[in-house]
């Protein structure tokens, strides 16, 4: 029986098709974020569906936050760290044992600041890739607020509170002895290497009854308190 052009190129794209099908794969994911406390391990769930083997396949873990952002890669059955963000090295991999059931979970110890972020977990094989993005959230408890005295200052005396350690951005507020804000200056805000926040802020006090003070340091987004109190001499 003679084939036609046109059964020909049904009987390629069904051929096409049923390939294409039987190796697909959906990569699924957390649909809530995950938080992370500074300091800890996290797991970052990914795995395919169904629960095919990926270990012939190539793991991608991107960090959508970084322009050039791989933070983990494993293809041909090896790692490969070449084009690694230098601040993941030696932080992150794979539980190799549970590829050929489909986890491509990607373990990251010592969460740091700079963790926080949207990473997409992306599978390829021959034939189909598919990918899921997870987000990350850091929390880290810095440290009890540090007043020092600074002298003498045109209207009163100048004091200044540092603390360090804290994700997300905290917020330092000067209070008086009954609990009433004082006018501060701006804070002064920077981060160190590993993505944490140092604040510093300056105020001018007069003297009071008490001649009290409080610096206090406060996070509300992981529910975070901490404060420090200062007793100036009368002189």
């Amino acid at each position: 029986m003679k084939v036609t052009q046109l059964e020909c190129l049904c009987l390629i794209l069904l051929h096409l098709l049923h390939t294409a099908g039987s190796e697909s794969f959906e990569v699924l994911g957390p649909t809530d974020s995950i938080v992370a406390v500074a300091g800890e391990d996290i797991i970052l769930p990914c795995y395919l569906k169904p629960n095919i083997s990926a270990e012939d396949m190539t793991v991608d873990w991107l960090n959508l936050d970084f322009l050039d952002g791989r933070v983990f890669r494993y293809q041909n059955s090896e790692i490969i760290r070449d084009d690694q963000i230098p601040s993941y090295r030696r932080r992150t991999s794979l539980f190799k044992e549970e590829l050929w059931r489909g986890n491509t979970s990607l373990k990251l110890t010592r969460v740091q600041g700079t963790d926080e972020g949207h990473y997409k977990c992306l599978i390829q094989s021959k034939s189909w890739y598919d990918d899921i993005t997870v987000q990350v959230l850091v929390k880290a408890v810095g440290s009890k607020p540090v007043v020092s005295i600074e002298g003498h200052r045109e209207g009163g005396m100048g004091l200044l509170c540092e603390t360090e350690g804290w994700h997300p951005e905290p917020e330092l507020v000067w209070l008086d002895s009954k609990g009433v804000h004082l006018s501060a200056g701006p804070p002064e805000i920077d981060k160190d290497f590993k993505g944490f926040y140092r604040v510093k802020q300056h105020v001018i006090v007069q003297e009071t009854d008490t001649n009290r003070f409080t610096c206090r340091v406060q996070q509300s987004q992981i529910n975070e308190k901490m404060e420090t109190d200062i007793h100036l001499p009368s002189e």
